[in-house]
């Protein structure tokens, strides 16, 4: 099971740059995912580990050993594409016995009526079948060995691919986006699956998705991609709790992370318009800043009471909480702010807090719960609290 490093890792395809350099570490038996957008070179850097597409520049090594070069085959992963990718004329035995029959009989596969004939006497070869069972058994597929993929629903056809990616042991397993094509209950179904197999295995897994709520739930670190460069690497933890810039912020949650472009004046903060309150901490340095604030971290209170002042005009009641969509206003009653490209600030409040759209309220909210970002780079600031506090917090 290898260590693996990305160094100044560069995909071209032509004169396009998908990957202008990437480099990372990946410890043996992480969970790793890459997230980002579509089109942000996830995938592609994915097929360059495997071997699949070819780096332009950089290396690849697997515990300090050079892959750059060498066949998908010589290094050792197992790919579940997200189209599953399961031959239709096979049973499901024989679609996970099919990287064992490969091995053992890969000179003479491309002859029709000589790979049947081979295939066939394979499939009873005790090692791999008892091999193709063992692995049917851990994934529940031995009720459907002779059924074929047409008969399979969603879920079980990415268990057979699953099983077919165990069935030759494989040092790393490389998943992209293996859930898209499933509905939510059995993407919920198979997270818990695949995370399962990784407490089982214990080997590398490497898993592409846009979906923050997979990575959320099943990485133990992600890394955070856009335009083919990382944005953040860190514990699923560490980037919701503290993204490392304002594409994260808005990348990662749902809602997003609140983002208010303000000014500072003295202890007091305002956004363009007129709307301004008294923050309950320190402030960094910068007159211009982002304030960052995580819905959940934002509390509810009457209309005068120290914080944001806003109006409610949104209320989405989603049984066991409520995301309200609030507008900054002026003390004049005007709508107010610039809320960094976005319209509404978003509070998720648990229970039900009995509040119509139309209502003006204060937005409470801790400082520790603030996070901030430069207004001209759009980067996260340091903690501007003194350290013996940020100690003792």
């Amino acid at each position: 099971m290898p260590d693996i490093q990305l160094k100044d890792v560069t995909k071209r395809f032509g004169n396009s740059t998908i990957i202008p350099r990437f480099d990372a570490s990946i410890k043996d038996g992480e969970f790793l995912v890459l997230l980002g957008p579509s089109g942000c070179g996830k995938s592609t850097l994915l097929r360059m580990i495997a071997g699949l597409t070819e780096i332009t520049d950089g290396a690849l090594a697997f515990d300090g050993q050079d892959v750059t070069d060498w066949s998908p085959s010589r290094r050792g992963v197992a790919f579940v594409f997200q189209s599953y990718a399961l031959y239709p004329h096979m049973t499901v035995r024989e679609n996970i016995a099919f990287p064992l029959l490969m091995d053992a009989f890969r000179t003479w596969h491309h002859i029709p009526l000589v790979s049947s004939i081979v295939r066939w006497k394979l499939m009873r070869r005790p090692d791999i079948a008892s091999r193709t069972n063992q692995i049917a058994e851990q994934l529940e597929l031995t009720p459907l060995m002779d059924r074929r993929p047409a008969s399979l629903s969603g879920g079980q056809r990415q268990r057979v691919a699953l099983a077919r990616s165990l069935v030759r042991d494989p040092s790393l397993y490389l998943l992209d986006e293996p859930l898209s094509n499933l509905d939510a209950k059995l993407r919920t179904q198979m997270r818990s699956e695949i995370s399962a197999l990784h407490q089982r295995v214990r080997k590398t897994f490497i898993y592409v998705t846009h979906d923050q709520v997979e990575a959320m739930t099943m990485a133990t670190n992600i890394i955070v991609m856009n335009d083919g460069e990382i944005q953040q690497i860190g514990t699923p933890d560490e980037i919701y709790a503290r993204p490392a810039n304002t594409f994260v912020a808005r990348f990662v949650g749902a809602p997003p992370m609140n983002l208010l472009g303000v000014r500072r004046d003295g202890s007091r903060l305002a956004l363009d318009g007129g709307a301004g309150w008294r923050h309950p901490g320190a402030l960094p340095a910068d007159e211009r800043l982002i304030l960052g604030l995580r819905p959940e971290r934002l509390t509810l209170l009457p209309e005068g009471r120290p914080g944001i002042p806003a109006q409610v005009v949104l209320v989405e009641r989603l049984g066991a909480e409520v995301i309200l969509g609030c507008r900054a206003i002026s003390a004049d009653g005007k709508s107010s702010g610039d809320l960094l490209r976005q319209d509404l600030i978003f509070v998720r409040v648990a229970g039900n807090p009995h509040v119509a759209p139309g209502a003006k309220v204060s937005l409470g909210y801790d400082a520790d719960a603030a996070t901030w970002y430069s207004a001209d780079t759009e980067q996260a600031l340091p903690d501007p609290r003194p350290v013996s506090a940020t100690a003792e917090a």
